[in-house]
């Protein structure tokens, strides 16, 4: 069984813009720098189109894990989607939202759908969602700040 969340965004920018920076290698491991994230296959630097592939190392729960994430789904500026193809997870899925506000903003909606390898639904609702969750609002909160300037 698998567990979803959903995060909500809301930015002073336009959607094209965070869209792009939501697609960028290098904005993504500056947001993830306290996991000590890397790039290290396929795509590691600039923007990530459909298609295409990134391989992440990082450090979580204090061990490294790799991951392999390929692009879906996307529709410039509205969204794309990154499903994990090697990694830790039974499944991962991504799904990244874009709407413009009606003010020159931005609404920009996440929502994570994940299967634990280990303890099912009770470690992927008590311990993977909370900490993934964290980390997705620690991500936009970055590329918000980096795309207001």
């Amino acid at each position: 069984m698998a567990s979803s969340f959903t995060v909500i965004t809301r930015a002073r920018v336009p959607r094209e813009q965070l869209f792009d920076l939501s697609l960028d290698i290098d904005a993504h491991l500056a947001s993830m720098s306290a996991s000590e994230e890397s790039a290290i296959g396929g795509v590691t630097a600039g923007g990530i189109g459909l298609g295409e592939t990134v391989t992440w190392r990082a450090r979580h729960f204090g061990v490294w894990f790799t991951m392999t994430s390929r692009i879906t789904a996307l529709d410039r500026p509205a969204g794309f989607v990154d499903e994990q193809t090697r990694g830790p997870f039974r499944s991962f899925r991504h799904e990244h939202v874009f709407e413009d506000d009606g003010d020159g903003g931005t609404v920009m909606t996440d929502t994570l759908t994940l299967a634990s390898p280990v303890f099912g639904a009770l470690a992927e609702r008590l311990i993977l969602a909370p900490y993934l969750r964290r980390l997705i609002v620690e991500r936009n909160r970055h590329l918000v700040d980096a795309a207001a300037g």
